[in-house]
């Protein structure tokens, strides 16, 4: 008789395996296409300067927002300012997005800094208080939707183009219905995923007995005292956000970079992405109304950076590739998406729900995707009415 096999545990799996050899040959396939392209040393070369940036201008920009918003939000919790929101707000962010009002300074957040932002708040009990289960983790959609929209608009407002304002009022649109749309999305998925948990508050059961959910607890001594104390305490909280966020940021948002980049850019990569794209523009064209195959550079860049496909616009614009339709497209795309592979995966790791990451990003694509059909139609309505 032949040796039974061992039965192996749940979580483990024989140390070599068919997945083994199947990625060995897709790292060997991706480094391989890349070195051919710019050759090996080229390639080590940008890998390292690329990733260097985004550690030093991308990852260390993000830990002084969240430092900063770390304080702001221990503030807004100290005083009751979150509480408030949850009352004020609840009649609005309830039906838009079945979830607590609270959440909608989430939205506030991360329009005036950055995706990240909003970690701050969900590590906050108070703010925590509100959510259900299956709701908290729609919050990473929710703030990516958002994510650098006052910086978005303010760039895009700059530009000299006519109808810019209604391109910037219709681009903002569109990322308001696309944020429905992602969080509406990823809430399906996580109210499926917990199934009986789902609707469990994330309050402590002894604490929820208590009664003293429902009261605000404060930090001891004067006002003055209790500001300090919040700011510091909610600062740090930010810092170790900030260091739970580089890995994503640079090895997801490297990749990207390096199938989007063109030989001649700042870090010279092979431009698969946009001409993957230019092959699609027969069905791209209707929906986002683009004026030229080359505009979609810009919605394929701000997959891994709003910021890198900002800069694309003034170049498209001197060129005259682009007009206000597609102005309208780049706000609702670029503030909706705002880079979001490059950060999701760490935003649900610090929400403790990794698992549910690539239902995030499949929810935040689809939510994109709607916010740029929805700015093409409604700049085409301003511009008839």
């Amino acid at each position: 008789m032949g040796q039974e096999r061992k039965h192996v545990p749940e979580g483990y799996k024989n140390k070599i395996s068919p997945e083994t050899y199947v990625c060995l040959g897709l790292i060997i396939l991706i480094f391989g296409f890349l070195s051919y392209k710019l050759g090996a040393v080229t390639l080590m070369q940008t890998i390292m300067q690329l990733s260097f940036d985004l550690l030093i201008n991308t990852c260390f920009f993000l830990m002084a927002i969240c430092v900063i918003m770390g304080g702001l939000a221990a503030i807004l919790a100290e005083f009751g300012i979150i509480d408030l929101f949850n009352v004020i707000l609840s009649p609005l962010m309830q039906p838009l997005y079945n979830l607590p009002g609270s959440s909608a300074l989430g939205v506030i957040t991360t329009f005036f800094s950055d995706n990240p932002a909003i970690l701050s708040l969900s590590s906050n009990a108070s703010f925590r208080s509100n959510f259900k289960r299956y709701q908290l983790p729609a919050l990473c959609n929710l703030g990516t939707s958002f994510g650098m929209g006052m910086i978005v608009i303010t760039y895009m407002a700059a530009l000299e183009v006519k109808n810019i304002g209604s391109a910037i009022l219709a681009g903002f649109l569109g990322a308001f219905i696309g944020s429905i749309i992602s969080t509406r999305l990823m809430l399906r998925a996580t109210l499926k995923f917990y199934g009986d948990r789902a609707q469990d508050s994330l309050v402590a059961p002894d604490f929820q007995e208590s009664g003293l959910h429902q009261l605000r607890k404060v930090r001891a001594g004067s006002a003055f005292q209790r500001v300090m104390d919040a700011l510091l305490e909610g600062g740090k909280t930010g810092v170790d956000i900030g260091l739970s966020i580089i890995p994503g940021v640079v090895i997801i948002c490297s990749l990207v970079i390096l199938f989007t980049n063109g030989p001649d850019d700042k870090f010279p990569g092979v431009a698969v992405i946009p001409w993957l794209g230019e092959k699609l523009n027969f069905i791209i064209q209707p929906l986002f109304g683009f004026s030229s195959p080359q505009a979609l550079s810009v919605p394929l860049t701000a997959l891994g950076s709003a910021g890198a496909s900002l800069a694309l616009v003034p170049v498209l614009l001197g060129k005259s590739l682009i007009n206000a339709n597609d102005i309208a497209v780049f706000t609702a795309i670029c503030m909706c998406w705002s880079g979001y592979l490059s950060t999701h995966i760490a935003m649900m790791d610090s929400l403790k729900a990794r698992e549910l990451a690539s239902k995030a990003i499949l929810s935040h694509t689809v939510g994109g995707l709607g916010a740029g059909i929805a700015a093409n139609f409604l700049f085409k309505l301003f511009i008839i009415l």
